[in-house]
């Protein structure tokens, strides 16, 4: 696993062992940010960080602040590896270690606004985490800001937010919704 292109482009990237995390290919990171075009300076949530690869990636092509949010400690610790090996600036990103879902809640109590929001939730939890997910997506998510969500295309992660893209990838189903 690599950073496909920008800043960091062709890095390695560190994983935990194991089955419990299960980063984005790099062929699907590639078409997602291709679609996504520049993140100039953009403010960035990865909720269900995993390795970090999509934050990294969207740091790599020009956000402004990422905000990884990973519950598991492996994963968290693959994030701060991966974070300390590319060198990234500190100011350029938090990490923070609870669950995405509590951080969604909590981050819209407090006003944060993101440009762009990730979603990769581990898939047997996607079927039934829009519905608690998309009020807090909808206030933390910019005006005309998008989330992406990737999950199984046999059980996808649907939000109750306007869609405006959909991509698969073979079993991988990528949903873009853009708020207006």
């Amino acid at each position: 696993m690599r950073i496909v292109a920008g800043l960091y482009g062709g890095r390695r990237l560190v994983a935990p062992s194991g089955e419990a995390t299960r980063p984005t290919s790099d062929r699907v990171r590639e078409a997602l940010f291709s679609i996504l075009g520049p993140l100039d300076g953009e403010r960035v949530l990865d909720l269900f960080a995993g390795t970090g690869a999509l934050g990294l990636e969207a740091l790599s092509r020009g956000a402004g602040h990422v905000t990884f949010v990973e519950r598991a400690a492996p994963a968290a610790r693959a994030i701060e590896a991966n974070l300390a090996a590319l060198r990234v600036p500190r100011e350029a990103y938090a990490l923070r270690r609870q669950d995405a879902l509590a951080f969604a809640r909590a981050a819209r109590a407090a006003r944060r606004e993101y440009d762009l929001v990730l979603l990769d939730p581990p898939y047997r939890l996607a079927p039934g985490l829009g519905r608690e997910l998309s009020p807090a997506l909808a206030e933390l998510t910019a005006a005309d800001g998008r989330i992406v969500c990737e999950s199984d295309r046999r059980s996808p992660l649907v939000l109750d937010l306007p869609l405006t893209d959909e991509r698969r990838y073979g079993d991988t189903l990528i949903r873009i919704h853009e708020l207006e």
